[in-house]
């Protein structure tokens, strides 16, 4: 059975590889806020929440997905839909990385020694220190759904911890997308703001 969770989780993951490198992300997540503006009405904001889960699965950036929210909703309903996708997609990566993909992942540890601290730390405070690490994050955000999927934490915790600790960030950038003039402006933003974080957050 092991193996053959192992096996689907490869899989998985070559067809996630293949999407990332021959897919124009850009342009999808573009096409899907148009879509989301046109198209979708009262639904749009829950459809923007949902879109959170297969994003942060794939570990591509949703910052386009918080700046669309503001610039389509406004800044209370985009950051309540920002914000519960963004904790969605979390969770999903993390019950994925706890269930399927828990081999792969803890074989993972080893290129990530500064989280061995952070693990032993979770155990005697975990809902603190995943606060903590999604306020100042130590970790690229995408990394630490699965990397904190080993550790002891409960999801309730897990789930509210990174709730609390990604709202700030999220606000902030759901408020930015409310200054914007159209939906080129978002992608653009969203641009800038991945380079921004490649180059300020720690990678190993």
């Amino acid at each position: 059975v092991s193996f053959l969770k192992i096996l689907l989780l490869l899989v998985l993951l070559v067809g996630i590889a293949m999407a990332c490198f021959t897919l124009p992300a850009e342009k999808m997540l573009k096409d899907f806020l148009v879509w989301v503006e046109q198209d979708l009405g009262p639904w749009g904001p829950l459809a923007l929440s949902v879109a959170y889960i297969p994003l942060t699965i794939l570990a591509v950036p949703a910052s386009i997905l918080s700046l669309g929210g503001g610039y389509l909703f406004g800044l209370p309903v985009g950051f309540v839909a920002d914000s519960i996708g963004s904790t969605l997609g979390a969770g999903a990566a993390f019950f994925l990385g706890r269930t399927l993909g828990k081999s792969l992942v803890a074989s993972k540890l080893d290129d990530y020694p500064r989280f061995r601290s952070i693990d032993i730390a979770i155990r005697r405070s975990g809902f603190k220190i995943v606060l903590l690490l999604r306020l100042a994050p130590l970790l690229p955000f995408n990394m630490l759904n699965y990397l904190l999927s080993v550790t002891p934490i409960s999801v309730a915790d897990y789930l509210l911890a990174s709730w609390l600790g990604m709202a700030p960030i999220t606000l902030g950038l759901v408020y930015v997308g409310t200054t914007l003039k159209d939906l080129s402006d978002v992608t653009h933003g969203w641009n800038r703001i991945s380079r921004t974080r490649l180059v300020s957050v720690p990678t190993g």
